[in-house]
C-alpha cells in the first residue's frame, strides 16, 4: 500500500496552528492534493471538531487523537497513537497525497520524530515576544519551516517585527521562514509552496489567495 507524505505542524498554545490548517488545506485541495488531518489534544478532540465544523475536508478525513500526556511525547518519544491514526487514514483513503499532523500546543522545545513525519513546520506568533528567535528553542531552530504568524499584531503587543525579521534567519541558519497573517492571507502562498516543493516534490505555483 502506498503511503502518504506526512507533515507535522507544531508550536506553542495559541500560535495559530489550527488557523493555519484552516487556511492552507483549501489551497492545497484547490491544487488537486488529496489531504487528511490528524490533530492532537491533551484530553479532548476539540481541534478536530473545529476543523470538521469548518468544512475544509470531509469529516472522516480528520481524526482527533487524545494524547493524555505531555503533547511532545505523542509526536516524539512515543508517536504510536499518531502512527495508528495515520495508518487508519491511509486504509480509508489509499490515494492520499498528504497527511497533516497537528501537535497539541506545546513549548519551544517541541519537535517531531522523523519516524512519524517526513518534515515539520513550527508555528510561533509575534504576540509571544520578539525575543523568541534569540531563545533558540529546538522546535524553532530545527524545524524544516518556521511560520511566524499574526504579524499584524506586532504594533499592538510591543513586538518589534523588524527585529524578528533580522534575527530569525540568523538563528535558523538559512532554513526557510514564512511570515503570515491568516486573516488576510499574507505569507500563506510561501507555506503552500514549501509543501508542494519540499514535501510533495511538485512545482511551486503562483497561488491566488
Amino acid at each position: 500500500m502506498a503511503t502518504a507524505a506526512r507533515l507535522g505542524i507544531g508550536g506553542p498554545v495559541g500560535s495559530g496552528k489550527t488557523a493555519l490548517l484552516e487556511c492552507i488545506v483549501p489551497l492545497l485541495t484547490k491544487q488537486g492534493i488529496e489531504v487528511a488531518i490528524v490533530t492532537n489534544d491533551l484530553l479532548t478532540t476539540e481541534d478536530a471538531e473545529r476543523l470538521k465544523s469548518g468544512g475544509i475536508l470531509p469529516s472522516d478525513r480528520i481524526i482527533g487523537v487524545e494524547t493524555g500526556s505531555c503533547p511532545h511525547t505523542a509526536i516524539r518519544e512515543d508517536p504510536t497513537m499518531n502512527i495508528l491514526a495515520v495508518q487508519d487514514l491511509e486504509q480509508l483513503y489509499p490515494n492520499l497525497d498528504l497527511i497533516l499532523i497537528e501537535s497539541g500546543g506545546d513549548n519551544l522545545a517541541s519537535s517531531f520524530s522523523y519516524d512519524l513525519v517526513d518534515a515539520y513546520i513550527f508555528v510561533i506568533d509575534v504576540g509571544a515576544g520578539d525575543d523568541i528567535p534569540r531563545k533558540k528553542g529546538p522546535g524553532f531552530v530545527q524545524a524544516d519551516l518556521v511560520v511566524i504568524n499574526k504579524i499584524d499584531l506586532a504594533p499592538y503587543v510591543n513586538a518589534n517585527l523588524d527585529l524578528i525579521q533580522q534575527q530569525a534567519p540568523v538563528y535558523r541558519q538559512g532554513k526557510p521562514i514564512a511570515y503570515t497573517n491568516c486573516k488576510t492571507g499574507v505569507g500563506l502562498n510561501e507555506v503552500v509552496n514549501f509543501i508542494l516543493d519540499r514535501i510533495l516534490f511538485r512545482t511551486a505555483l503562483s497561488i491566488d489567495l
